[in-house]
């Protein structure tokens, strides 16, 4: 999406005189007025959402299926180590997106791929296009991997069924394309982003139900848990069954950063939802992007905490799926399926955006829009997902391995890279601190990836696999 001309030849959209300098950090990323006239900047949309919509789509895109997995990663990390991860993670993800935005405020570019572009030429459009592309791949496929294995138990509660039954519509694979074509497929369709805000914030809701209810649920499920068939009756119960661990190190706590990585990438989205606000500004959307990391940590600690201290060693890589062992029938825990299935399933459009965006600006980037291509990208991407889901036999592989990716790249690595690339060398010196910050914040993101792939491939090559580790 390159910035547009005016006929009469004046290049009010063309930011190029500012290569030699940094804008200020309150200036107007999209000049309002211009000799009396209001001139939007780009071609293909005007910014008109609000702040509290903004901040909504991009909350649920932080969030989803991620938070299920918490309460696991803190199994095996102990309390402590999770919150010191948990924090270090949440804030790392603010300064990327502070680099991002003044990568994106130098040169006027309001889309990922076209910051590879400009930073790296052809090859950092294609790279940072595959990286979005692959992990919002790996985001949609989580999300429909619950609603693979959630709805048919919901519907199974429903019925009133003790076992699942051999009816067509008691099958995940059928279940996952039904839900594809009638809920998420209409919702993909919608051309801009900021239409999904009111979703967003149902999705949203639904999400505070699943954070409340495993609150309550913290205080109603004794302990020890002889539905996890760990104990028999004349046993001995270990003393430190129910004991809340504040250090804990074992092969699963490979999976912990990328689970952490996973949980807070959002970083696709923020340029879309940047260029989409009302009057925005790179302290505005800063804001935005603050404000929706602080709920999401709070959100996320929260369950973690609550969920850990229910199961303790006994915590599932899915916690829904934890709670089904203890009573599978439990009409508040059918809700709490419920509303997650909703919240998920309202986030894969949101997650959707920014692949057709990538494949667009990939395969047709001098294209305008055009409703057909616009189609045919939401119907292949939702086909090439429900594929995945149906073929991948477990959940926790796609947020090991996306988790150490993809996900340092998004976060760590491109953010960094494009700063020290895009922002002039005669503003700020290689040897400048925000440039040696940045420098260093890179470094980080190859160290994660390197030490998470390598502990992942270790397990793998185990053997051991810990039971409940995923469906």
């Amino acid at each position: 999406m390159e910035m547009q001309k005016q006929s009469n030849g004046n290049h009010h959209g063309d930011f190029a005189h500012l290569e030699g300098g940094v804008k200020p950090e309150g200036e107007k990323f999209l000049p309002q007025k211009s000799n009396g006239t209001k001139t939007p900047q780009f071609t293909d949309f005007e910014g008109k959402t609000s702040f509290g919509m903004s901040v909504f789509n991009l909350s649920n895109a932080i969030m989803g299926s991620g938070i299920l997995g918490l309460s696991y990663a803190m199994s095996n990390t102990g309390i402590v180590l999770f919150l010191i991860l948990l924090t270090c993670i949440a804030c790392l993800s603010s300064y990327s997106i502070h680099l991002l935005l003044r990568s994106a405020g130098i040169v006027g570019i309001r889309a990922y791929e076209q910051l590879g572009l400009r930073a790296f030429g052809h090859p950092g459009k294609i790279l940072a296009a595959v990286i979005i592309t692959l992990h919002n791949i790996g985001a949609m496929s989580s999300y429909l991997f619950i609603v693979k294995y959630e709805l048919p138990l919901v519907i199974q509660a429903f019925l009133g069924q003790t076992s699942t039954s051999e009816d067509w519509f008691m099958n995940g694979n059928y279940l996952i394309i039904i839900v594809s074509v009638c809920i998420i497929l209409p919702l993909a369709l919608m051309k801009h982003l900021g239409y999904l805000g009111y979703t967003s914030g149902f999705s949203l809701t639904c999400m505070v139900f699943f954070l409340s209810s495993v609150i309550y649920k913290r205080f109603n499920i004794a302990c020890p848990l002889e539905a996890f068939g760990n104990f028999s009756v004349n046993s001995t119960i270990p003393e430190d069954t129910c004991t809340a661990k504040f250090f804990t190190i074992n092969q699963e706590t490979a999976y912990t950063i990328p689970i952490l990585a996973f949980a807070f990438v959002c970083h696709p989205e923020v340029l879309p939802i940047y260029t989409e606000l009302r009057n925005p500004t790179k302290r505005r959307m800063q804001n935005i992007g603050n404000l929706s990391i602080l709920g999401m940590f709070v959100m996320y600690l929260l369950t973690a905490i609550f969920g850990y201290f229910t199961f303790y060693e006994n915590t599932e890589a899915e916690l829904l799926h934890t709670y089904s062992k203890v009573d599978p029938l439990d009409t508040l825990i059918l809700c709490v399926r419920l509303a997650v299935l909703v919240a998920v399933t309202l986030t894969v459009p949101v997650v959707l955006f920014p692949i057709r965006r990538a494949l667009l600006q990939l395969l047709f980037p001098e294209k305008p829009f055009h409703w057909i291509r616009h189609i045919a990208i939401a119907v292949c991407l939702l086909f090439a997902v429900n594929l995945l889901v149906i073929l991948v036999p477990n959940i926790r592989d796609i947020f090991g391995i996306i988790g150490a990716t993809t996900a340092p790249s998004l976060i760590f690595i491109l953010p960094g890279l494009f700063y020290i690339r895009i922002v002039p060398k005669d503003q700020e010196p290689m040897s400048s601190r925000p440039k040696v910050q940045a420098a260093c914040f890179t470094a980080l993101g190859f160290i994660f990836m390197t030490m998470s792939l390598t502990f992942i491939v270790l397990d793998w090559m185990s053997g051991v696999k810990r039971s409940g580790g995923g469906h």
